[in-house]
């Protein structure tokens, strides 16, 4: 299965780091610049005020406002993208080996297919393929000024 995790396609969307932390935050518009200002991150992009992709070197990390009627419990507070070659290939793997699927894989408008796992202590992981190459203009975000 090691194929699946070594050279993802490329889609100006998505950085070239394999790994993405997610970080829930209740409010989006104060978590960004606070981020930036305080521990060096540049905004790669946003979507309007309920996603957004932060740079700091070679590393991303995404931004996720916290769903309505969420509480910010542990489970709902962080997650983990993995960036994959064949997202069906590493879906059915996953499946044969029990992973608790969330949401099968789904083609996004902003160029990956991905689905969500949960682990066997309920961590979510969410494994992308890119399989358009778009800037986040083509989808309705707007690109930072990294």
């Amino acid at each position: 299965m090691d194929h699946n995790l070594h050279k993802p396609a490329a889609n100006r969307t998505m950085p070239s780091c394999t790994i993405i932390p997610v970080l829930v935050y209740a409010d989006l518009d104060k978590a960004i610049p606070w981020l930036c200002e305080t521990f060096g991150f540049t905004e790669r992009w946003r979507a309007g005020n309920h996603r957004a992709q932060l740079a700091f070197g070679e590393g991303t990390i995404a931004l996720s406002a916290q769903p309505e009627g969420k509480t910010g419990g542990e489970q709902d507070r962080h997650s983990l993208m993995v960036r994959v070659r064949d997202v069906n290939y590493h879906y059915e793997h996953a499946c044969k080996h029990g992973a608790q699927i969330i949401q099968p894989p789904a083609d996004f408008p902003y160029g990956e297919r991905q689905y969500t796992a949960a682990d066997l202590d309920g961590h979510t992981w969410t494994f992308s393929q890119s399989i358009a190459d778009l800037a986040p203009e083509d989808w309705g975000g707007i690109s930072g000024k990294h």
